[in-house]
């Protein structure tokens, strides 16, 4: 069986930064200050680290009851941020998706650093959670490393995994390492936050500025299932 873990934000789509003023005004909500999102690079922080961060730029004490007020707050209001915004699904995203989803030997899960309620959201709001078994999401503010671990364990639940099958696509660093932490080979796509030659730096088992299109993103990762594929980075 092959195994896809999908990033979401700057992976499968962009929301046109409709989370910005969700996050604000949940800010806002429960802390009773202005904030800008802007202030701090968050392309693959987890939600809750999010919070954490900006609890810590306000110089609020950070205590775990008011991370979880300010994060189920953003959850509420994300919907109807979303279309507030002109976001749209990234190139090739949905051609890929509309392919693996016929085929009985891949399994599609989301695993992102948002909470269970925010990755909902996003995919629902573009027509893209119907393609996706299950996931691994933001539960506190640990590491994706442990959102990696738990979203393997729950892949190998299901069903046997091959050993050269399972994948992390991602946009960021954070996505490189989480995929390096449960030995899987990540596709890392410069549609995001960071550029070729940043995400190139931390070694990733293929790198794009873009997926590419289905036939060859799929031929790739049949391929690496069976041993066939190289080591290169960029392809």
């Amino acid at each position: 069986m092959i195994v896809l873990f999908w990033d979401i934000d700057g992976t499968l789509l962009t929301t046109g930064k409709a989370g910005v003023p969700a996050w604000e005004e949940a800010v806002k909500d429960v802390v009773g200050h202005d904030f800008q999102l802007s202030k701090f690079r968050i392309a693959g922080l987890t939600d809750y680290q999010i919070a954490v961060r900006t609890f810590e730029l306000l110089g609020v004490d950070v205590n775990e009851d008011q991370i979880r007020r300010m994060v189920t707050r953003y959850e509420e209001l994300l919907p109807e941020a979303l279309p507030l915004k002109q976001g749209r699904v990234l190139p090739n995203v949905r051609e890929i998706l509309d392919r693996l989803v016929h085929r009985s030997d891949v399994r599609s899960y989301l695993l992102t650093g948002n909470t269970r309620g925010g990755a909902r959201a996003k995919p629902t709001h573009y027509d893209l959670f119907r393609y996706f078994t299950d996931g691994a999401f933001a539960e506190d503010a640990s590491e994706r490393s442990e959102i990696a671990a738990r979203a393997l364990e729950l892949a190998r639940r299901a069903g046997p995994v091959s050993d050269h099958g399972v994948f992390v696509v991602g946009d960021t660093p954070h996505d490189i390492h989480c995929a390096n932490s449960i030995g899987a080979r990540t596709v890392a796509v410069a549609t995001g936050g960071y550029s070729l030659g940043e995400l190139e730096s931390h070694h990733p088992w293929r790198v794009f500025a873009e997926l590419p299109p289905a036939d060859e993103f799929i031929r790739l990762i049949d391929e690496a299932r069976a041993g066939r594929a190289t080591d290169s980075v960029r392809a």
